[in-house]
C-alpha cells in the first residue's frame, strides 16, 4: 500500500517550490475519514499535485471525522458565515442539501463539451444517490457496495471449497453452520456504525426498497422488510452462527483479521486494509441473493456550496475533475479498495495490472450491475436513526421485528408527511 500511496503523492512533491506565497483563489475542502487506513495521506498527495499544477489555487482540506461529523461541521461552518466550496459527504446527503438549498447543481456550473463529457463519464449506480428532479448535484469519490469476505484457509479446513462462496441466503446459513466451531464464528455481520445500510443488503435481496426515488416515502414495516430483519435476526437466534448482541463496525475487521469469523459483510473500503493485515488466503465476493441479489452503493461525493463566487466554483470544479481523473481515480481505488468510480479508471494500465494480479478488487465493480442507491431521504438522518434503533432493538431480543419496524415507519410517516 505505501507504494501506492507514494505513487499518489508523487505529483506532489515539487508542489512546495511550485506554489507561489499567495493564490488567486483559495478553497476549503471538509472531507471525512471514517475507513481504517491513511486516508488523509493519499488525499494530502492529490492536493499537492494538483496545487503544483494549478498555482493560482491553494487547497485546504479539513478533515473532519466520520460522514456524520463532517457534515454537522460544514454545516456549522456555513452558518458562522464561513462556508468552505466544496466537500466530500455522504452521497444520501444530497435531497437534505438541495432541500435546504445549500448545494449548486454540477449542470450549472459545466460549461465546455469537455466538462459535461467528464459529468456523464461515471457508473449510473453511483450517480443515482446524487440526481435529483434531472440534475446532479453529488459527484462520485470516495465510493463503495457492502461485499463478503471470507477466509478460504477455514472453508478448506471445515470442508466447503474455498472458491464457492455462499451464493444464496440458505447457503450462507449452510456455510455458516460448517464454519461455526468454539472459538469461531461462521457470519459476522456489523450492526453499528451504519446498521441501515447493511439491513439494506437482506431488504433489497429479498426484492424490497426501503424508500422511493424523491425520499419522501418509507417501506420499513413491509411485509418483505420486515422478513429481512427477521433473517438477519435467525442468524444468531436460530442458526447459531453469529454472536448475540451488536457487532461494532469499527472492530470487525481485525476480528476477521484474527479469524474469529469466517466471513464478515463489509464496506469494499477496508479491501487494501483487509488485504495488508491476512496472513492466511481470503476471498472476496458478492453478497449472497434471496429473490435476487443486490447491495446499496454507500460513501461520499463531492458537493459544491452554494456561498462561493462564479471564480471559486470553477476552481472546484477544477480540483474534482483533477481528483476524479481515471489515472487518480484507479491509483485512489487501489490505495483504498474503494471503486473505481469511472469505466476509465479499470481501463487505465495501473488498474488493469493491479485486478489481473488481485481479482478481489473487481467485486465491488461487478456488483454495480445489481445495486441499489443508498437510502435516502428528506429528513435523512432522523428517518435513519429510527431505522437504526429498530435493527437494534430486534438485533439484541427487546422488540420483534415487526414492532420494531411499526415504530420505524411511524416516526418515518410523521418526519416526512410535511413533504408529501
Amino acid at each position: 500500500m505505501k507504494t501506492i500511496l507514494n505513487a499518489l503523492a508523487a505529483a506532489g512533491t515539487l508542489a512546495a517550490t511550485a506554489l507561489p506565497g499567495w493564490a488567486e483563489t483559495n478553497l476549503t475542502m471538509y472531507y471525512p475519514v471514517a475507513v481504517g487506513g491513511a486516508l488523509t495521506e493519499v488525499v494530502d498527495g492529490l492536493i499537492e499535485g494538483f496545487e503544483a499544477e494549478n498555482p493560482d489555487i491553494s487547497v485546504e482540506a479539513i478533515y473532519a471525522g466520520n460522514y456524520d461529523d463532517t457534515r454537522v461541521r460544514a454545516l456549522s461552518a456555513i452558518n458562522s458565515g464561513d462556508a468552505p466550496q466544496l466537500s466530500v459527504l455522504f452521497s444520501i446527503d444530497a435531497i437534505d442539501l438541495v432541500d435546504r438549498d445549500l448545494i449548486v447543481a454540477f449542470d450549472d456550473v459545466v460549461e465546455s463539451d469537455e466538462d459535461k463529457e467528464w459529468l456523464n463519464s461515471f457508473y449510473p449506480a453511483l450517480m443515482r444517490n446524487g440526481q435529483i428532479d434531472g440534475k446532479t448535484y453529488g459527484v462520485p469519490f470516495q465510493r463503495s457496495t457492502i461485499v463478503m469476505y471470507y477466509n478460504k484457509e477455514l472453508f478448506a479446513e471445515a470442508g466447503l471449497d474455498p472458491e464457492q462462496p455462499p451464493a444464496t441466503w440458505e447457503e450462507l446459513v449452510a456455510d455458516a453452520k460448517a464454519l461455526t466451531k468454539d472459538d469461531q464464528w461462521g457470519i459476522m455481520i456489523p450492526s453499528t456504525g451504519y446498521p441501515y445500510w447493511m439491513f439494506q443488503c437482506f431488504a433489497i435481496q429479498n426484492d424490497k426498497e426501503l424508500m422511493n426515488s424523491a425520499g419522501t416515502e418509507t417501506y420499513f414495516n413491509d411485509p418483505a422488510v420486515v422478513e429481512a430483519l427477521d433473517f438477519w435476526r435467525s442468524l444468531t437466534q436460530e442458526e447459531g452462527v453469529m454472536p448475540d448482541g451488536v457487532i461494532e463496525w469499527g472492530t470487525l475487521r481485525q476480528a476477521f483479521l484474527q479469524g474469529q469469523t469466517a466471513m464478515m459483510w463489509h464496506s469494499t473500503g477496508n479491501l487494501t486494509a483487509v488485504r495488508d493485515g491476512a496472513d492466511f488466503d481470503f476471498g472476496v465476493a458478492m453478497l449472497p441473493a434471496h429473490k435476487r441479489a443486490g447491495s446499496p452503493t454507500g460513501g461520499g461525493n463531492f458537493y459544491l456550496f452554494k456561498d462561493s463566487t462564479p471564480e471559486e466554483q470553477a476552481a472546484s470544479l477544477k480540483l474534482i475533475q483533477y481528483m476524479t481523473a481515471p489515472e487518480r481515480a484507479a491509483k485512489w481505488s487501489m490505495a483504498t479498495g474503494y471503486v473505481g468510480i469511472s469505466p476509465a479508471a479499470y481501463e487505465t494500465e495501473a488498474l488493469q495490472n493491479y485486478s489481473a494480479d488481485f481479482p478481489a478488487a473487481l467485486v465491488a465493480r461487478d456488483q454495480l450491475e445489481v445495486a441499489v442507491p443508498e437510502l435516502s431521504t428528506l429528513e435523512t438522518a432522523r428517518v435513519r436513526e429510527a431505522l437504526n434503533n429498530a435493527i437494534q432493538a430486534v438485533l439484541t431480543g427487546t422488540k420483534s421485528p415487526q414492532d420494531a419496524l411499526d415504530e420505524a415507519q411511524s416516526t418515518a410517516q410523521r418526519l416526512l408527511k410535511p413533504y408529501q
